[in-house]
């Protein structure tokens, strides 16, 4: 990867978390899940990066992680935020993964998460103006008064009555819900939000409201997000570059446009292919992957894509691709990424 400037809001080095299986009476650890394995990613500040890839690829444990609401096996995770920075030269740049835990509720506040399922991550028993302003009171942000005025911007900013404050969460919709669950990522004013699948519990005439608000919002208060995302139409419209994970890995990086137009790795080739495009005159040839994912406890070697690849060779089945720059800012890891001669997505 290549040297990383000061607009560099986020990076991640060889971050991995593997997760342990025990067995027997002494429940002894036998084997490791691999969820993240050794992947670099770096999202500069004001961006949208998409990561993207299919169920079980450890999309949401990546995510999950950079937050330290799962614990890191190794890696780096670099937070540089100019907000933090202003407090004094020791916060200029911190690791996530090794902060203590009276620097990680310090971080918290510049570090937010919008999570996928709008219904069971709202308390039932608390109004939902007091789930929004929660935040606030954890973090001794503002007095009682003030608090309610924020939630009130809050609630208009993501499109809700402030009427609604006393309402409990049962009394709205989902894609209401998901609202509140933005509004309360925002009640600190972070700079990095990582949104998990924040449309997909939601109708598909919702999903467009909730993405255009998000966008919305960045404009409005600076955000920097990360989109978690299994839907690459999706990802497509509301990202700046996108992100492609497969068992663990980072196999693809790029602009999104770059991406979606020169795929330069057979798994985002396949992913791109799947891609609904609306025109009825136009005919894509549909990859279909052979068998079943690896199992993440114990991946094949070499490359881990190669059981599935139509492309794969003998050097796939016993050497280990590089994760490698092949244009600007286009990262790929596969031994054949220059040669290779890819379907190309339609973009109108």
């Amino acid at each position: 990867m290549s040297s990383v400037n000061a607009s560099i809001l986020l990076e991640v080095k060889n971050l991995r978390k593997y997760f342990p299986v025990r067995r027997g009476i002494l429940k002894r650890v036998v084997a490791h899940v691999k969820a993240v394995d050794d992947i670099d990613i770096y999202i500069k500040e004001g961006e949208t990066l998409g990561l993207v890839g299919e169920s079980g690829c450890g999309k949401t444990t990546t995510g999950r992680t950079i937050l330290r609401l799962t614990e890191p096996t190794s890696g780096e995770i670099l937070f540089r935020s100019r907000k933090l920075a202003a407090q004094g030269e020791k916060y200029r740049e911190l690791d996530i993964a090794s902060a203590s835990r009276k620097l990680i509720k310090l971080l918290r506040r510049e570090m937010q998460i919008i999570f996928q399922d709008p219904y069971s991550s709202l308390n039932p028993r608390m109004t939902v103006g007091e789930i929004v302003g929660e935040p606030l009171l954890v973090h001794g942000v503002a007095n009682h008064r003030e608090r309610e005025d924020r939630v009130r911007r809050l609630f208009n900013a993501v499109g809700l009555k402030p009427e609604y404050m006393k309402r409990y969460p049962h009394e709205f919709s989902g894609g209401q819900r998901q609202r509140i669950g933005i509004a309360r990522a925002l009640a600190l004013e972070p700079e990095l939000i990582v949104a998990d699948e924040p449309v997909s519990a939601l109708d598909v005439s919702i999903q467009a409201q909730v993405i255009n608000l998000l966008q919305d919002l960045q404009k409005e208060f600076g955000l920097t997000y990360l989109v978690i995302a299994h839907n690459l139409s999706v990802v497509k419209y509301i990202s700046s570059r996108v992100s492609v994970m497969y068992l663990g890995k980072i196999v693809e990086l790029a602009e999104t446009e770059e991406l979606f137009l020169n795929p330069k790795h057979p798994y985002t080739e396949a992913l791109m292919s799947a891609v609904p495009v609306p025109d009825p005159s136009y005919t894509r040839r549909r990859i279909s992957l052979t068998g079943d994912v690896p199992n993440p406890m114990n991946p094949p070697s070499g490359c881990y894509f190669h059981p599935r690849c139509r492309y794969a060779q003998t050097i796939c089945k016993s050497d280990t691709p590089v994760y490698r720059n092949v244009g600007t800012e286009h990262y790929v890891t596969c031994h054949f990424a220059d040669s290779l001669k890819l379907q190309p997505v339609q973009t109108e």
